[in-house]
């Protein structure tokens, strides 16, 4: 699957060595006309097995299309992205399917800034892959230097020090049990807890790509998470998906909050630390994220502005109306301060800065937002369906508000539905969210028998 979100296949199969290899270069290429001079590339992975065969072949891509090249090695998604700002590199690459099974990998492209290229750029780059074009591949005397770089880890973590009161967490003397889910987080963000002074239960450490349970970060998947939680009378349970983007919460009785509690957690906290501040301030998330945001921003003075699903989109947003901090409801936070893409991190470090601050329980915390029921309904992609989705949908609720930036979401004064197809996964995604959990499946059953879909 090839979307804004990048490149993801199955190993073996739709994506081999000859197909990262041209997609990289093609990226390569792209930047090199976009950019006069030399074009430098930073490139990591998360853990997957397959990461060292789609790395070594994507370097190759890009050194063939005359890109200096620096590998940071197994590192996280956020982590690359920093990395690339850092090193002033005209792109970077990540080798990662995010929260797919072992069997997937993938590429995901970032721009000098450490953010994925919005649509419009993106879809160049994806014409150009498909296009089956000779590529401009250099002679020996343009190859360009190939160079492994091994501080990512530590300018990672001070960049999250940067944006937190280190003292005061450390005073705090919180514990935490921490799933990596052996994916390329364990290390960054074990060495970001021993710089706060947080004792750590950690659990599946190493960046070894062998996930012991199903990488997404969901209730189902985390139920050893709480149960250690309890085991060892921590002060909240965190986990992270294999490239450490995405987080998810535990409260301290075990209870799983959920990925959508992580940016309404943090954007209540980033809030608070601006104070009066906070007033006439923006966040940005994306449709298919719950509306606590919307309340938490409220009680502030703030308010909320919405992107099409994908990193990219939600980054421009934040950008343009200069958000103070923004992400989506899969746990993906970004604070723009430290960079524009989702970072598990930085999302850690900003709840245990409120946990040290409020001196409350996590869980007292969780019950002053207002709940709601999210339901996530999905099914296979039908062109069908999806052509239908605008006109039909815009008719059969055309008494409330309708967003078409991306798929269709209906709005009710408490309640929403968005109905899109998915840029990672070969399915048609339908998420409501209402006060109640029928509610919501009552919207979805509504957004269905409006479709045809039975």
């Amino acid at each position: 699957m090839i979307s804004i979100s990048g490149m993801r296949g199955l190993i073996g199969s739709s994506l081999t060595p000859q197909v990262a290899m041209r997609y990289a270069a093609c990226f390569g290429q792209w930047l090199r006309s976009h950019n006069p001079g030399e074009v430098h590339v930073v490139i990591g992975r998360d853990s997957r097995p397959s990461g060292q065969m789609i790395e070594s072949a994507a370097v190759a891509g890009l050194l063939a299309v005359g890109c200096r090249v620096t590998s940071v090695g197994i590192l996280t998604t956020p982590g690359v992205a920093i990395m690339t700002r850092h090193l002033g590199a005209q792109g970077g690459i990540v080798i990662t399917a995010s929260h797919n099974p072992i069997i997937w990998n993938g590429l995901k492209f970032l721009r000098h800034d450490g953010v994925a290229p919005p649509a419009a750029q993106a879809q160049e780059i994806i014409d150009l892959y498909k296009s089956d074009k000779p590529l401009n591949l250099v002679d020996v005397h343009g190859l360009q230097k190939f160079a492994q770089d091994d501080t990512a880890l530590n300018v990672h973590v001070q960049r999250v020090l940067n944006h937190v009161d280190a003292a005061l967490i450390r005073s705090a003397k919180l514990k935490v049990v921490l799933d990596s889910v052996h994916g390329a987080g364990g290390p960054e963000t074990a060495a970001l807890l021993r710089e706060l002074g947080v004792e750590c239960v950690h659990l599946y450490a190493q960046p070894t790509g062998l996930f012991p349970h199903t990488p997404e970060p969901l209730k189902e998947n985390l139920t050893e998470l709480a149960q250690s939680v309890q085991q060892h009378k921590a002060d909240a349970g965190f986990a992270q998906d294999p490239d450490a983007d995405r987080l998810a919460i535990v409260d301290e009785q075990g209870q799983y909050i959920g990925e959508e509690y992580s940016l309404a957690l943090t954007s209540l906290h980033v809030f608070e630390r601006l104070g009066s501040q906070a007033k006439g301030a923006k966040a940005v998330a994306n449709l298919s994220t719950s509306r606590m945001i919307d309340d938490i921003a409220a009680r502030y003075g703030a308010s909320v502005l919405r992107s099409a699903v994908g990193e990219a989109n939600v980054a421009a947003i934040m950008n343009e109306c200069s958000a103070v901090i923004g992400g989506e409801g899969n746990g993906g936070v970004i604070l723009p301060q430290s960079s524009f893409i989702r970072d598990s991190l930085i999302g850690i470090a900003l709840i245990l800065e409120m946990l040290a601050k409020r001196k409350q329980k996590l869980s007292q915390i969780v019950a002053e937002i207002p709940a709601y029921a999210i339901v996530k309904d999905k099914m296979p992609v039908d062109p069908v369906i999806v052509a239908k989705l605008k006109p039909v949908l815009s008719q059969a609720f055309a008494q409330q508000k309708i967003d078409t930036q991306d798929g269709v979401r209906i709005d009710w004064p408490d309640s929403w539905v968005h109905v899109r197809a998915s840029n990672t996964e070969p399915i048609l995604r339908l998420i409501a969210e209402a006060r109640e959990e029928s509610k919501a499946r009552e919207l979805i059953n509504q957004v269905r028998k409006a479709l045809g879909i039975v």
